[in-house]
């Protein structure tokens, strides 16, 4: 919160006690892009690794933060369409896996 009593909404994707892991498809079909979004990835903190896939066009994501925050903050930055295909929430504190897959595969 701020001096006037209002929270910052850029430190709400780090406000998710829980430890995901998530898998995003982004076109990145140039190098200048792959740069540009390892920069933007670099630069979230609540971020801890990263793996990017250009030939297959994902994007694998893993740390502390909310799914949906860090896939609209990359959206937004990159001027992308990011489609959202795994995500594994990791619970502190029984350190089981809890899966979520909003994309049928066929």
């Amino acid at each position: 919160m701020n001096q006037a009593g209002v929270s910052n909404p850029a430190n709400s994707i780090f406000m998710s006690g829980k430890y995901c892991c998530m898998v995003m498809r982004i076109n990145v079909d140039c190098n200048a892009c792959c740069r540009k979004l390892r920069k933007i990835i670099l630069n979230l903190r609540a971020i801890e690794s990263h793996l990017i896939e250009k030939q297959e066009c994902r994007v694998s994501v893993c740390g502390t933060f909310r799914p949906s925050d860090v896939a609209i903050k990359i959206r937004k930055k990159m001027n992308r369409r990011v489609q959202i295909l795994e995500i594994q929430e990791f619970d502190a504190a029984t350190t089981e896996q809890i899966d979520h897959n909003p994309m049928v595969r066929g």
